[in-house]
């Protein structure tokens, strides 16, 4: 009896020690394909107004280069991702990011004024999946960037040709959605992407309506892309199950030459009952916009961005007269190595409205004046 016992207790032990084993070769073979990626910026910002309202972000309808004469450490950022390029597999992404240029998403408002900066925040937060549906159904579920809008929340695998963002950016579109994605590349020029989510920049859901989006990617040629994109649903206020708010959205990339590029941008977007201007009334807004780049050689390139952006109804700038809004945007880029890129920048901005910080004994004035650097790092 006792052989018997102690012959069992050896198979259970080997048995443990195999499939601690097994579970051990599970988790290399998992880790062996997840990336690891960082993203830096830091940057340096000046209104040539010298604005005397800190307490408004100085540089106002600005998103992320609100404070005048001032040295910041926008952001960095930590990227854990696990593609999920054949069928069956399961992945993630996680953006972890730290830094003083950091949108409160959570919390996002339709006023510029009123969108929050937090020193930490999950920008990106989701699981993969790759269905067997077709050539492989694209699955995300959890936080995400949004899918809408030209520009992009910059990170170590995109950012924009202009430090700052443009009106568009800040005032026409969501930052993120936290819900769930599908992808579908029905062939090689065209993919479209449905999505359910909690609203605009909504973590958790503050009402019972969900938002809706939608996207088709077409590519036109080897020189010509377009995106044609939605999103709609109840408005992303607590509460609120009634008041639709949609966002239409294209945008169109161009490859002028093999060193000159253009992109092209239109937002239209509608909010019941939400006119500042008109009481009562829908709101309305929309913009155009044109964005230039050409590469001169390996390691310098010039940007330009100019812009249009109407929002009579003054819904998303919390004007209540409502106002119209144009900016022009230079921005030579330097490339010195293959991780570090180093850029300046000129804007000027103009309003119908009285919508801009001035220094003088903290009045408002219909233009300003900034100028910026900027250093990113990434890897």
């Amino acid at each position: 009896m006792k052989k018997i016992s102690a012959a069992l207790l050896t198979s259970l032990l080997l048995c443990g020690t195999y499939s601690d084993s097994a579970r051990a070769d599970s988790a290399m073979e998992i880790l062996k394909d997840i990336e690891v990626h960082g993203f830096a910026s830091a940057s340096y910002n000046y209104n040539f107004h010298n604005p005397k309202s800190p307490t408004n972000g100085n540089s106002t309808n600005r998103i992320f280069d609100r404070d005048s004469n001032s040295f910041k450490f926008d952001v960095g950022e930590l990227v854990l991702v696990r593609e999920t390029p054949n069928v069956g597999d399961i992945g993630f992404r996680t953006d972890l990011t730290y830094g003083f240029s950091l949108p409160e998403v959570a919390k996002s408002t339709a006023s510029a004024g009123d969108v929050q900066t937090h020193d930490f925040d999950l920008q990106q937060g989701y699981v993969s999946y790759r269905a067997p549906i077709g050539n492989g159904l694209q699955i995300d579920g959890g936080k995400f960037i949004t899918h809408i809008g030209a520009e992009v929340i910059e990170g170590y695998d995109g950012w924009n040709s202009n430090i700052s963002r443009s009106f568009m950016f800040g005032l026409a579109i969501p930052f993120t959605h936290t819900g769930v994605r599908a992808i579908y590349d029905v062939n090689e020029k065209v993919s479209v992407l449905g999505m359910i989510a909690n609203g605009w920049d909504n973590t958790t859901d503050n009402n019972n309506d969900k938002t809706l989006g939608a996207q088709i990617a077409y590519a036109a040629s080897d020189d010509v892309n377009i995106l044609f994109n939605w999103a709609g649903g109840g408005a992303s206020s607590a509460n609120n199950n009634s008041d639709w708010r949609n966002i239409w959205d294209v945008v169109v990339d161009v490859a002028l030459t093999d060193k000159t590029f253009m992109q092209l941008n239109f937002d239209y977007g509608t909010q019941e009952s939400a006119s500042l201007a008109r009481l009562r009334d829908d709101a309305e807004w929309w913009g155009v916009a044109a964005i230039l780049r050409h590469d001169y050689n390996k390691w310098f390139s010039m940007n330009a961005r100019g812009e249009f952006f109407n929002d009579d109804d003054g819904f998303r700038a919390n004007v209540t007269t409502g106002q119209k809004m144009w900016e022009l945007t230079l921005t030579p880029e330097i490339r010195v190595n293959q991780n570090f890129v180093f850029r300046v920048e000129y804007r000027h901005d103009e309003s119908t409205a009285l919508a801009f910080n001035d220094g003088s004994n903290n009045q408002l004035n219909s233009s300003q004046d900034t100028v910026a650097a900027n250093a990113l790092f990434y890897f």
